[in-house]
């Protein structure tokens, strides 16, 4: 009896509650990858068939497969003209500074500082193609040479890609939507990194840009064309954008020229289509005359005198947008603009987003991923990136700008509809079709520094055609920024903040500080620049080894967990940053959610001695302290 009374107690065990399997056809979309949230996505159809709806459900869906292709067309097309408006927002706040930046000659000769400048320029006026203008048109004009042209036009590029990476950050909700958005946004900024780096230093040794294109412009005899500008995309997103804001971009180019009169000016247009027309006028005078008589001079009076010149006058009509008798200064409009833009654009990709999920199901989603990330068949498989490089080049010069061709398909790879590796090309296509704007503006320059204003413009596509033979035929060369562009996106997956950080210091801080040095003297620049890429250097060497040979480091450097937590982690950022951010829980997307935190339902006790065979289903299991399950994937660890 005691015996019995012993085992009976000893028959307590620990259940393990298991999570609710959901059933597939409950699932609205489903990942086609194992653990890698870079792969594609696959959508899976859950509407209603259609045999199934009444008269109300069918009348209702066939209006939704029209109303949802004309929504998804008028929210792109709000898109880009949100896009326009953030850009003369950003010529607004720092247009003049890019302008007196540029009027810098002493400065632009420096190959890092002239770098720089063309990022910071670009970044201000949220435009590659107009910052590669002002530069042509200054070129043109014989206000600053080529060779230290092509410095400001290398920066162009990098500059370019911040508008793509402000866009990823609308879709910063969903961690793996944001995860893929930024790797697809930052692709681009790591190709034009690391062409910078090896062109850069090349070009200031040996010149090889200034001499290829000098024998391309001597070869061809390229004749002026006053008529050489071309606007597609522009002529119809003008008569919305043109109702808001019209931007005075000559003022732009007249600093950059050394016009300090320009600095007085407001870049807010008041007249439109202005003209200077010269028209001969009467004029009359009070001038000092003089009387004589048969030779003899008899007196010297002030009299009226009457006489035909030559007035130039300024013909135009009135502008007619919404800013155009405003009393606000040019800083105020433009606060106010970049603010009404980020919200329009933010809006926008939300709602394009939305509507799109919907649309790509089934048969559609299935279509879509495989005729945009399909390969050709072999042999010609190898030709399939080079195509994609065509088709970013083609659509770039359809839109005129690589910002709005990178920002539009920036939130489809945050989807999973467009992979990086496909991103990737377009991207590199992309940097081809913007040269385009400042050919053209070379060909309309219609000045004697012609041929100057089109071997600048030469070297812009050159530059971009030799990052390309560099960062994409060979395998191992086009994996480097993929990887790189999948490292900044799991970090900032993980840490969202990350995003912003990325944004200030690659486009604002990093720059600015490498100018600062450049203004201090060479021998400061020189002595930070080489001491900086000497640790970079190093880390980027031990780590390579840590994951390939090990054994060849001392036991120290094996690993980092000699240094300080955070030194090696930013985990001890985000820490401050979330308890900095506590007052705000419900929105603070720092904090994983707590069903992302414990995936599993507490365990309960249970007496089996109660309980017969067939209330028996579970075999006996250790008791877990689900305090420490912080799995995301729904796997104990």
């Amino acid at each position: 009896m005691e015996s019995q009374q012993q085992s009976t107690e000893t028959n307590e065990v620990i259940l393990e509650v298991l999570p609710i399997k959901v059933p597939q056809d409950q699932v609205t979309k489903k990942c086609a990858r194992n653990d890698d949230p870079w792969e594609l996505l696959e959508y899976k159809n859950k509407t209603t068939p259609w045999h199934q709806l009444n008269r109300s459900g069918k009348i209702k869906r066939v209006s939704l497969y029209f109303l949802k292709p004309i929504a998804v067309i008028f929210l792109l097309y709000t898109f880009i003209c949100s896009l326009s408006i953030m850009g003369d927002a950003f010529k607004l706040l720092g247009g003049k500074t890019a302008g007196k930046a540029l009027s810098e000659n002493e400065l632009l000769n420096n190959p890092i500082c002239g770098l720089m400048i063309g990022i910071l320029v670009t970044v201000l006026v949220q435009s590659s193609s107009t910052s590669t203008s002002v530069v042509v048109t200054m070129v043109a004009a014989g206000l600053l040479s080529v060779q230290p042209a092509i410095y400001i036009v290398m920066g162009a590029n990098i500059g370019t890609s911040v508008t793509n990476t402000i866009v990823s950050m609308a879709q910063s909700k969903q961690r793996d939507e944001f995860r893929r958005a930024f790797g697809g946004a930052t692709v681009h900024d790591m190709f034009n990194w690391l062409a910078v780096i090896i062109f850069l230093p090349l070009e200031a040794i040996t010149h090889f840009l200034f001499h290829i294109s000098s024998w391309i412009v001597d070869s061809f005899n390229v004749q002026v064309n006053e008529n050489a500008e071309v606007e597609l995309l522009k002529v119809l997103t003008k008569p919305i954008t043109k109702k808001i804001i019209q931007v005075n971009k000559n003022i732009i180019t007249d600093l950059a020229k050394g016009n300090e009169d320009a600095v007085s000016e407001s870049m807010i247009k008041s007249i439109c289509d202005k003209k200077e027309v010269i028209v001969p006028s009467v004029m009359t005078s009070l001038e000092n005359v003089t009387v004589a008589e048969n030779g003899t001079i008899w007196d010297t009076a002030v009299r009226n005198v009457t006489s035909m010149v030559n007035v130039t006058l300024v013909d135009g009509a009135k502008c007619h947008h919404l800013f155009s008798d405003t009393s606000l200064s040019d800083s105020t409009v433009g606060a106010i603009l970049l603010l009404f833009s980020l919200f329009l654009l933010c809006t926008c990709l939300i709602l394009l987003v939305k509507i799109l999920q919907s649309m790509m199901m089934g048969k559609m989603a299935e279509l879509v991923r495989k005729n945009i990330n399909a390969d050709f068949p072999k042999p010609f498989a190898f030709l399939t990136g080079y195509v994609a490089i065509i088709v970013g080049a083609g659509m770039t010069f359809l839109v005129q700008s690589s910002s709005v061709f990178t920002s539009t398909i920036t939130p489809l790879v945050g989807m999973g509809l467009i992979s990086l590796d496909r991103m990737y090309p377009l991207t590199l296509g992309a940097n081809i079709g913007t040269t385009a704007t400042g050919i053209l503006a070379a060909l309309a320059s219609g000045s004697d520094k012609f041929q100057s204003a089109l071997q600048i413009a030469l070297c812009h596509l050159l530059f971009n055609i030799c990052g390309i033979l560099v960062w994409y035929p060979v395998p191992i060369m086009r994996r480097t920024p993929i990887k790189l562009a999948k490292h900044l996106g799991n970090t900032t997956a993980k840490y969202r903040w990350f995003a912003i950080f990325y944004l200030l210091m690659m486009f604002f801080m990093l720059p600015g500080a490498v100018f600062g040095l450049t203004l201090a003297g060479p021998m400061y620049l020189a002595g930070f620049g080489i001491s900086f890429l000497v640790i970079i250097t190093l880390i980027i060497v031990i780590n390579i080894l840590q994951s390939k040979c090990p054994t060849v480091l001392p036991k120290l450097l094996q690993n980092w967990n000699f240094l300080p937590v955070w030194m090696r982690s930013l985990q001890p950022i985000d820490n401050l940053i979330t308890k900095s951010l506590s007052v705000f829980k419900r929105c603070c997307p720092c904090r994983p959610a707590i069903n992302e935190q414990r995936p599993y339902a507490p365990v309960e006790r249970v007496d089996t001695a109660t309980l017969t065979n067939e209330q028996r289903p579970y075999t006996p299991v250790e008791q877990v302290d689900t305090a420490a399950v912080t799995s995301l994937n729904g796997t104990m660890v």
